[in-house]
Formats: C-alpha cells, structure tokens, sequence
C-alpha cells in the first residue's frame, strides 16, 4: 500500500509530455493517461506539452514542486531533461542524468553489461556500409542493423539477405549521422517472440512474453496494432522466470537506474535469456507493458502513477 493518502502532499505536479523526439506521440498518450490517473485521485497535476528543453526553465516559477517526466525519447530519456530538473531542484520518479544517459546508449549498456559477465547478444559498431556487409559474415543471417541510440524500435531492421543492407543501414543511420551497430539475432525455431521485465521501486514484476504482430516488436507492433498479443503470466517455467528476474534487476542496478524501468530479452535456442536493453521511461499508454505487469500483482493504473510520484518525496 501507499504510504502518502493525502494527495496535497505531491503539491502542483507538472507531468512532463511530448518531447521533440521520434516518440514524441507516445509520449503524449501516455502523459494524457498519468494527468488524468493523478487528477481521478486529488492531484494537482498538469500537462505540460514541451516543444523544447529551454521551456522548462520556468516550470518552478508557475509553482511546480514536483515533475512527472514521461518525455520517451532523445532529450527527455536521455539525461538532458533530467539534468535540468537537478540543477532546478525538482523531483521526478525515474532514473538520473548518468543511468538514464548510460540507458539510451544501447551500445555503451551492452558494454557495460558485457564487462560483467551478463549475457547479451553479439555486437559490433558500423561505421560504414562495407561495416555492415561484413556483419553479415560475422553474425550469418538473419541479423539485426538499428540505431545505437534510439526508442520505440526506430529504425530498426531484420535482415534476411545481403539485398537489404545498404536500405537498413541508410534508415538506421538516419539524416543526423546516428552511431549505428549490428547485433547478433536470437530467436528459437518458429517462434518470434520477445521478453520484458518491468522493475518498479526495487521489484521485479512477472515477466511478460509478446508474440508481436509482424516480424519483431518494431514501432507498428508496439503502438499501431491490435494484433500484437502479450502474455502476463508469461507461461515461462517459475523457477526459470525467477532466475530471469533477478538477473533484470542486477542488469537495472548495474546501469545505476532507479525508481522503474524495463528490460528486455529474448531467449535463444539454448533456453538462455540474452539481455537486449533497458529503457529508463516505459510507456503509460493502453498498450504499455509496465501497467500491464503492474496490473497482474494488483496494482492499478492510477496506483502505479501514484506510487511513482511517492518516489519524489
């Protein structure tokens, strides 16, 4: 149970939505829901729709005491949001400007995660189109070409054939130059389906097994589709799920996260979880798994916004 129950403890909360990031629509569904979860429960909670990071400077003097940031995303995600908040000295529930900057940086997290003996899939930096061809031979087929920085699977590709580089490696480098990588493809024989564990204030919380309508859990499949289906229970082994828990939650610790999150793997051939990446701000939207996982050990939507934002106090 909650330990706060009067809502005028939070004071005037400004609930952080948009962004100028290729999730800025998320971020907006699910800023909508936390405003409205938190207003059903006596919070003084506002919206506030940011185009960019210099608007935040005047959030303390419109009153706010304490922020809900849900900005998914470049910016938002990445520590820059966050390190203005600190330097401002406003609380808001998630991870700091170190954990959440480390996060974003996929191929910095698998290093670390490798460094310590976690297991995480194959890996290596493109730095070039013949980088990326020469993946192909390091990894066979089918493998994966992404951004090294980016959410919500933006740019992501599955590449079956040599055919389907050069257009994978253009997306994923995208028009700003992004840092690009390879990265091995664990799956199991007729199966495509992708793993999450959601953490919340030191928990771990069931895993949730998604069979996603389409090849992988890309953005249409996350946020689009209907067909996308999601499995809490998970229907993994207890014993096995719970070895998988705590091998998230030290994948959370390691990265210095705080507060909530998700990780996610997938399991190969060999019934082993390889740790794919943490994300520091999950979605809060109809289709988001932290709500969803919150939900099978009791705890509400407006529960968990309003747990979140005890974490301020």
């Amino acid at each position: 149970m909650s330990a706060v129950t009067d809502p005028k403890a939070f004071g005037k909360v400004a609930v952080l939505m948009g962004g100028w990031s290729a999730e800025r629509q998320v971020s907006l569904w699910s800023g909508e829901g936390i405003v409205t979860a938190l207003r059903a429960r006596g919070v003084d909670a506002h919206g506030v729709d940011v185009a960019s990071p210099e608007q935040l400077f005047s959030l303390k003097a419109e009153g706010y005491v304490r922020v809900f940031n849900i900005l998914h995303g470049t910016g938002g995600e990445d520590g820059t949001v966050q390190a203005i908040l600190d330097l401002l000295g406003l609380p808001y529930p998630g991870s700091g400007v170190l954990a959440s900057a480390l996060a974003m940086d996929k191929l910095t997290t698998k290093r670390v995660w490798k460094a310590e003996g976690l297991p995480t899939p194959g890996f290596r930096v493109l730095e070039s189109l013949a980088d990326a061809h020469a993946a192909a031979k390091t990894f066979g087929y089918p493998f994966i070409i992404k951004p090294a920085a980016d959410g919500s699977s933006v740019g992501v590709s599955k590449i079956k054939t040599a055919e389907q580089i050069d257009a994978a490696y253009a997306l994923a480098r995208g028009d700003s130059d992004r840092v690009v990588m390879a990265e091995q493809f664990i799956g199991r024989a007729g199966k495509n389906d992708e793993f999450t564990c959601p953490i919340l204030l030191g928990r771990a919380l069931p895993v949730i097994r998604i069979e996603p309508d389409g090849e992988f859990y890309d953005y249409h499949a996350k946020y689009i589709s209907n067909d996308t289906r999601y499995h809490c229970p998970s229907g993994l082994d207890a014993g096995f799920e719970a070895e998988v828990q705590a091998l998230c939650l030290k994948a959370f610790a390691l990265a210095g996260c705080r507060h909530w999150g998700r990780v996610d793997f997938l399991i190969g051939e060999d019934g082993r979880p390889q740790l794919l990446e943490l994300n520091t701000l999950p979605g809060m939207t109809s289709h988001s798994l932290v709500p969803m996982a919150a939900k099978a050990v009791g705890i509400d939507y407006a529960e968990l916004c309003w747990r979140l934002l005890e974490a301020t106090l």
